[in-house]
């Protein structure tokens, strides 16, 4: 019986990378091979976890580029020299634009700090979300992680899960909260996804596993 081949995958960082790291750490060689990571930042922590890993690792400037749409078709032609079937943006701190999309559909995962369609889209990311989340003064919070389309956090979600916010929690406290569930939720997306277990039905991402 012949072995079914690793999907591949593409990961795209912009920082310290640590639901990365957690991908190396539960995906890497046994749901799916991690073929390269790219950055938009050459400091980024991210890539030296790559290298470590034995990841071929890839900065990119953006500044050398006209336009996002040439940077992003800069990152598509690395990620179909590996032969990439999977991208994942694991704290890509860059809104990628159509063209990117359209490379890839169904096959952009990316993980949010909060519960969409809350706190999500334009001007959402980092401790914003997480300040955010105080000031309006919600009592759950959460992460989600879900397919990447032309719509900022607008794609298909296909995992979440919350946490509860405490009246004393701060915009730092509720990161390493979510951040927690980040990363085992991404991981669980990544690899349902290896496995042939997710399916796109308009806006509802249904899994194999999850429903039986």
């Amino acid at each position: 019986m012949s072995v079914k081949a690793l999907k591949k995958i593409g990961v795209l960082v912009s920082g310290g990378g640590t639901n990365f790291q957690s991908l190396i750490d539960t995906i890497h060689h046994k749901y799916g091979e991690i073929a390269v990571v790219i950055s938009n930042n050459r400091q980024a922590f991210g890539l030296e976890r790559g290298r470590t890993a034995g990841i071929p690792a890839v900065a990119i400037n953006p500044k050398g580029y006209p336009s996002n749409e040439a940077f992003d078709q800069k990152i598509v032609e690395i990620l179909s020299g590996y032969d990439v079937d999977l991208v994942v943006l694991a704290g890509y701190m860059k809104i990628i634009t159509p063209g990117f999309v359209e490379a890839y559909p169904n096959a952009i995962i990316n993980i949010h700090p909060a519960l969409i369609p809350s706190f999500c889209g334009t001007g959402f990311y980092g401790m914003h979300v997480h300040q955010a989340v105080i000031d309006y003064g919600v009592k759950v919070t959460g992460a989600t992680v879900h397919f990447v389309n032309e719509v900022a956090d607008g794609g298909p979600v296909i995992m979440q899960e919350t946490v509860m916010v405490a009246d004393d929690d701060t915009p730092e406290s509720i990161q390493q909260k979510v951040l927690k569930i980040e990363h085992k939720l991404l991981p669980q997306a990544v690899k349902a996804f290896c496995l042939d277990q997710l399916s796109v039905e308009g806006r509802v991402v249904k899994n194999k596993v999850a429903s039986n």
